[in-house]
């Protein structure tokens, strides 16, 4: 172990030391291109910010609306009788809107059930098994100016809905069911 703590203290400094000394070797004038980088990405991130605003504020009507409940009382008999827990579900439809929410989400499952628990670890390997599409494409997409995003929002969610799937499967097989 101590070799890996070694390792991960290193890394990044040892990383950015040769990639300066790359650059100074190719006369690439790594602090110019720094600055210019720095420059661009501050650009970025102030043209990403009405799209942050709206997402979290769509994301915040969903859940205090009340729809996220009533769909949840909708679907919950269906989910029953194929034996996913319906309290992983609210977490399976944020996580592809947001990030933060999709977190709060399971450490609130977490608190509640416990980390060693069929829900707890189901929460965790969903958490890492899907991506925060709406998100990405709506910031990414939006700070670029693509308008035509029908395809690649398909396939996001096709990817969301194979790692939701694919958590319930793999944590039911190698941790059994609740």
């Amino acid at each position: 172990m101590a070799i890996v703590s070694l390792i991960s203290l290193w890394f990044i400094p040892v990383l950015i030391g040769f990639i300066l000394l790359y650059g100074t070797i190719k006369r690439v004038p790594t602090y110019e291109s720094f600055v210019d980088g720095g420059k661009e990405g501050i650009k970025i991130a102030v043209s990403i910010i009405p799209f942050l605003v709206g997402m979290l504020v769509a994301i915040s009507v969903f859940r205090a609306s009340g729809a996220l409940e009533y769909f949840m009382a909708f679907i919950r008999p269906g989910l029953e009788l194929i034996r996913v827990p319906p309290d992983i579900v609210p977490l399976a439809i944020i996580r592809p809107i947001s990030g933060t929410a999709a977190l709060g989400m399971t450490s609130d499952l977490i608190a509640t059930h416990g980390p060693d628990s069929f829900l707890g670890r189901l929460a965790s390997v969903l958490q890492g098994s899907t991506d925060t599409t709406f998100y990405v494409l709506t910031v990414y997409f939006g700070a670029v100016g693509i308008r035509k995003m029908g395809d690649a929002l398909k396939v996001g969610l096709l990817a969301d809905l194979v790692g939701i799937v694919a958590a319930i499967v793999v944590v039911t097989i190698v941790f059994g069911s609740r």
